[in-house]
């Protein structure tokens, strides 16, 4: 009799157990994504084993710099065809700087880096300057969007516009006649030189004093998380980390060019706070961030067990921007742990 019971035992539990055990992955993702205080949407997939769970794998998010992987890999692809030299001079003019991230904003005017350097830079150093110019070399955003769509990424990724056009519409939520702002204008009024722009310097200090008023400073960050059009682009975990996948994999271009954009991720000189924090393994990846409501990383942690795929993104944070990247390495060092065994 006790031997029946524990047989019946076994056959009714079992089953139910060995559900549970097929989605270690997806459970500890699920708990780990629950204790951060934000709309946090994430895709893991092991290249080597096929392994792969996300949370919100499908959602839209806020790309913030992320989006700038594709315009890379068009460059590329571009390259290769020999419809884009990689190695031609692009001189910097006056109407080319963009503020916020990156180096090339700083250099005098008249610098004249390469394509292939302003790839570089709009990777490495998530640089503004390089990426309106990258966009124009490729063919615009339109240029983009169809070829996200013509390599099955779309609508899942897609370029919203240039950071011309997302730092101009910042502008307009205080003033509507901001949409006349000059590119000089625009990098004036970020780096806080009106003298740099070609409009009034009366003018100029109006729209500035405009965007200080605390309702506009309040409707700007509600829409780094609410507002799609004025981000400067949309993905989902899953898709940006498909494109990751087929840079790793060189199913894109050759492997000559993927190992190039691979060594671009490998230099990253933003979020050593994110992704590679807590962790002692290589990991390859590229951030995007709005302050204070957007944090992102995605990119390819080379694990002792084999290359794997996370994109890691954060929305409408809600907690101090720091802590939230200190959870974007816990998360990493989790991952890290569950693959190599080391948990």
């Amino acid at each position: 009799m006790r031997r029946v019971i524990c047989l019946l035992i076994v056959v009714l539990v079992s089953p139910f157990a060995l559900a549970q055990d097929t989605r270690p992955l997806q459970r500890l993702l699920d708990a780990e994504l629950a204790r951060i205080p934000a709309k946090a949407g994430i895709h893991v997939k092991h290249l080597g084993t096929g392994e792969e769970a996300s949370v919100r794998g499908d959602e839209r998010f806020n790309s913030a710099s992320v989006i700038k992987i594709p315009v890379m890999v068009m460059a590329y692809q571009m390259a290769e065809a020999g419809t884009l030299d990689l190695t031609a001079r692009v001189p910097i003019t006056k109407a080319d700087k963009r503020g916020g991230s990156g180096v090339l904003r700083y250099h005098d005017l008249g610098l004249a880096p390469t394509v292939r350097d302003i790839v570089m830079q709009m990777t490495i150093t998530s640089d503004n300057t390089a990426t309106d110019l990258a966009i124009a070399r490729v063919g615009g955003v339109s240029a983009v969007n169809a070829w996200l769509q013509k390599n099955g990424y779309a609508p899942d990724l897609r370029l919203n516009g240039t950071i011309l056009d997302v730092f101009r519409n910042r502008y307009v939520l205080g003033d509507p006649k901001a949409s006349a702002l000059t590119p000089e204008d625009v990098y004036g009024l970020g780096s806080n030189d009106l003298a740099y722009g070609t409009s009034s310097r009366e003018w100029l200090t109006s729209v500035q004093a405009a965007m200080q008023r605390p309702e506009v400073q309040a409707e700007s960050v509600r829409r780094l998380s609410h507002e799609p059009s004025s981000w400067l682009g949309e993905i989902t975990p899953r898709a940006i980390g498909r494109l990751l996948e087929a840079i790793e994999r060189a199913t894109l271009t050759s492997s000559a060019s993927a190992d190039e954009m691979r060594r671009f991720f490998r230099w990253q000189q933003s979020g050593a706070r994110r992704l590679p924090h807590y962790i002692n393994v290589p990991v390859g990846h590229k951030t995007g961030d709005f302050a204070p409501a957007v944090a992102n990383d995605v990119g390819v942690i080379y694990t002792r067990s084999g290359p794997v795929v996370v994109s890691l993104l954060l929305n409408d944070i809600r907690e101090p921007y720091g802590e939230a990247e200190d959870r974007m390495g816990e998360v990493a060092r989790v991952i890290v742990g569950y693959f190599d065994g080391t948990r």
